[in-house]
């Protein structure tokens, strides 16, 4: 497959004018005012939401394309990677296409346009970590390349935004929303439920693999709610959730002892809601702990070895064995002003520390 420069694939004033937007200021926003605004989605506010996105999506999406081009180590002339090149350039194009945005039947037009553009980004993740695996391949020192971990972590936050913006908006023109809810933000989320809908899955993942799961006890106040996205702690639970109970799952499999269960906590502080998933599936190395966040390390098998059709979106999506599930886990967190810490005693187990913002007045953080 010949290596194309995006100049040879687009015009000369669209990269021009990708160059251009992407030296713009990008404007964050916070997730409480984004329930504030969503939460009367009247034609006015989204005509004023869609006349943002408008001006807000093509510096982001232009910034990215930007970098993509400009990767060290030949990760730029990966074909995985000139794929996800391409689309962010086409979604930019498809955004400085569309006119200004003056009435309802045109934010209307913009909310479908940027529904296609959201569907079309729907595998980057997949794309770029077989991309990263086409360059892993070639080398011998992967752990060394902070450059490209640095470049991954702002590229996935990028993204997570680009989708929360466009997915709010989108959500917003439900007609019948479910109660207590502004787009994607769920006003009354429960953490003890999503927290168990979320060990539920992982679970079944677990049963589907191994033929047998340990069982995950769950503690906190069942009462307890606060505002926040429920997709994106399901995908964090879920995450750390399917960790511990490999590691457990591995560690007694051979064992006459019953399966020690997998523990989460859910404490309400004033600034932070904090959910803590411990496990006793031997813990990991100290020297291994550095490794966990990055987006080269792995210890399961990777899905992506398997020879994969650039051709067709059909990029396998489970999650376990890219190594992306912590870094980008963390992401999500950081996203509305959290984080995620892992504590491990090698030789017992593991805790994972999940930090949530309760105030929701953080800024989106803009790479």
């Amino acid at each position: 497959m010949a290596v194309k420069k995006a100049s040879e694939m687009f015009s000369k004033s669209l990269i021009e004018d990708v160059h251009r937007w992407g030296c713009m200021k990008q404007t964050g926003v916070s997730l409480r005012y984004m329930m504030e605004f969503g939460s009367t989605p009247t034609e006015r506010n989204l005509l004023i939401s869609a006349q943002f996105l408008h001006k807000e999506l093509p510096i982001r999406i232009a910034r990215r394309a930007i970098e993509l081009e400009t990767l060290p180590y030949g990760l730029s002339e990966k074909p995985a990677v000139l794929k996800v090149r391409d689309w962010y350039v086409e979604s930019f194009r498809d955004m400085r296409a569309f006119p200004e945005i003056k009435d309802t039947a045109d934010e209307k037009e913009f909310t479908q346009m940027i529904k296609a553009v959201k569907v079309r980004h729907n595998n980057v993740v997949p794309m770029m970590a077989l991309g990263v695996n086409q360059l892993k391949n070639g080398m011998k020192l992967y752990e060394k390349l902070d450059e490209i971990h640095q470049f991954l972590d702002r590229f996935y936050l990028s993204r997570i935004g680009i989708r929360m913006l466009i997915g709010q908006h989108v959500e917003l023109h439900n007609p019948n929303p479910p109660l207590h809810t502004v787009g994607y933000i769920h006003t009354k989320m429960s953490p003890m439920e999503v927290a168990r809908n979320a060990s539920e899955d992982a679970r079944s993942i677990c049963f589907r693999e191994y033929g047998s799961a340990p069982e995950i006890n769950i503690y906190g106040d069942p009462s307890f709610t606060f505002p926040y996205v429920p997709t994106h702690l399901h995908l964090m639970v879920y995450e750390l959730v399917k960790n511990s109970l490999r590691a457990v799952q591995e560690r007694f499999v051979d064992s006459d002892r019953v399966a020690p269960p997998i523990r989460i906590i859910v404490a309400d502080g004033i600034e932070d809601v904090t959910i803590k998933v411990s496990d006793e599936g031997g813990g990991i190395p100290r020297s291994g702990l550095p490794k966990i966040f990055t987006y080269l390390y792995s210890t399961a098998r990777n899905p992506l070895e398997e020879d994969v059709d650039l051709g067709t979106a059909d990029v396998p999506l489970t999650m376990a064995g890219y190594g992306y599930g912590l870094p980008i886990s963390r992401l999500y967190a950081r996203y509305f002003g959290g984080d995620l810490q892992i504590i491990s005693m090698e030789g017992y187990g593991t805790d994972a520390y999940l930090h949530l913002s309760r105030l929701g007045d953080s800024q989106e953080p803009l790479p």
